[in-house]
């Protein structure tokens, strides 16, 4: 059985890699090619193109990059016409993901949506891009499910979030715990955390640089450590700290670590953090790390999407709890003094940080349901099982919807009306 499977971003290649491996436990022998990164390569998927290379967001990058994206459309339809998969995986992502759903249903291939988009929060009219090209969407949030069966999408399933799976299973490096905790060096340490996409880091970290400035000047034995995600990122980090240090209209910067792939071990060793919105805030929560959220945007993109929000918050924590757990700013301005405020609440005040601990540790105990990539890869299987019919423990012929057709080359037949290329 052949899956063609789609990841757009780093987060999205981790859960996409999970999926893969259950997928291959539940279904020996088959085989995955698709859009991802290193992850889903790690797993034994044969990527198309890279890409998490490509992690955009908002309106202005998107048409930047227009050309690509209509490219990576006809490639992937190409590969249905030419490699027969026999379902296609969508991982968050939604821009271009809409568009592949759409080849794939095209030429009769089952799509499942895992991870979904947040339609809920924002730009729920695409609900009927769901209705008419999914198969199957598995939800990440408790909610989730009711919200699309409301809307006419019958076969949404709650399975939880991949993240609690990733976080169940890491191991965190205990000599950089031990060299870098608070024993070995001393004061409050500031997680700061300001994104994986190259120009979220670049939105985010000014701000969050000057927050720290700010916070030094009353805390002078707090600490701050930046979370790069790869040596890129961490020279670009290091590339921004000189540039703050060299104007003369930047306040003053302490010293601030650079550390590149150590995001957990810092989240464990910090007291507060600074962190982007996105599936990090889970790990956030699973630490019950007191933390703001900070997503900067240029004003074009809020003014543009401010209509189509419709969720009361930004951040998954807050929106599991129904609660602003976490302070967020979505914003167009520097809200470097409302960062550093609410660290030197936390840090001065012991209740204060006790109770941020233990309502995020409430919520921990509530939310966090390991199992997410086990559980998809179950429906998955069982869908294609009651739908086409799956290899057998015994092993089976299988005999889905492109049983008949043998060699890579094989041809699927286009939608109606459209001419073969």
């Amino acid at each position: 059985m052949k899956f063609f499977v789609s990841a757009g971003e780093p987060s999205g290649d981790l859960h996409a890699a999970n999926l893969i491996h259950a997928l291959r436990e539940r279904l020996p022998g088959a085989t995955f090619l698709g859009y991802g990164g290193p992850r889903m390569a790690a797993e034994g998927a044969e990527l198309i193109y890279p890409l998490v290379n490509l992690a955009v967001m908002w309106f202005l990058q998107v048409f930047a990059n227009i050309a690509t994206f209509v490219w990576l459309i006809f490639r992937a339809d190409r590969c249905f016409r030419e490699e027969c998969p026999d379902a296609v995986i969508l991982v968050d992502y939604p821009g271009l993901h809409w568009w592949i759903a759409r080849r794939a249903k095209a030429r009769g291939i089952p799509v499942f949506y895992y991870v979904p988009p947040q339609l809920w929060a924002w730009a729920g009219w695409r609900v009927k891009k769901v209705r008419k090209f999914v198969d199957m969407v598995l939800c990440s949030l408790p909610f989730e499910p009711d919200w699309y069966r409301e809307r006419g999408v019958a076969n949404a399933e709650y399975v939880g979030h991949p993240y609690f799976d990733e976080l169940d299973e890491r191991e965190l490096d205990g000599t950089f715990l031990r060299d870098w905790g608070v024993e070995a060096r001393g004061g409050p340490l500031v997680a700061i955390l300001p994104g994986s996409r190259t120009q979220e880091l670049k939105r985010n970290l000014p701000i969050m640089l000057r927050a720290a400035a700010l916070l030094a000047a009353d805390h002078p034995t707090a600490r701050f450590a930046v979370a790069a995600l790869h040596d890129r990122h961490k020279a670009l980090v290091e590339q921004i700290i000189r540039q703050a240090v060299a104007d003369p209209e930047e306040p003053e910067l302490p010293a601030i670590e650079v550390h590149a792939g150590r995001t957990p071990e810092l989240i464990r060793l910090a007291d507060v953090a600074w962190s982007v919105s996105g599936s990090v805030s889970l790990e956030l929560m699973m630490e019950a790390l007191p933390t703001v959220i900070l997503y900067k945007l240029n004003a074009i993109d809020l003014f543009i999407a401010r209509p189509f929000i419709k969720a009361k918050f930004i951040t998954l924590v807050n929106l599991l709890a129904d609660a602003e757990l976490m302070p967020e700013y979505l914003t167009t301005r520097d809200v470097s003094v409302e960062l550093a405020a609410h660290a030197r609440t936390w840090l001065d005040d012991p209740i204060a940080m006790a109770r941020a601990t233990a309502n995020l540790a409430a919520l921990r105990l509530e939310a966090a349901r390991p199992g997410a990539s086990r559980r998809a890869a179950g429906r998955i299987a069982d869908w294609m099982e009651s739908h086409w019919g799956v290899p057998a423990p015994h092993g089976a012929a299988y005999h889905g919807p492109h049983a008949s057709r043998e060699g890579k080359g094989a041809e699927a037949a286009p939608p109606p009306g459209s001419a073969s290329r």
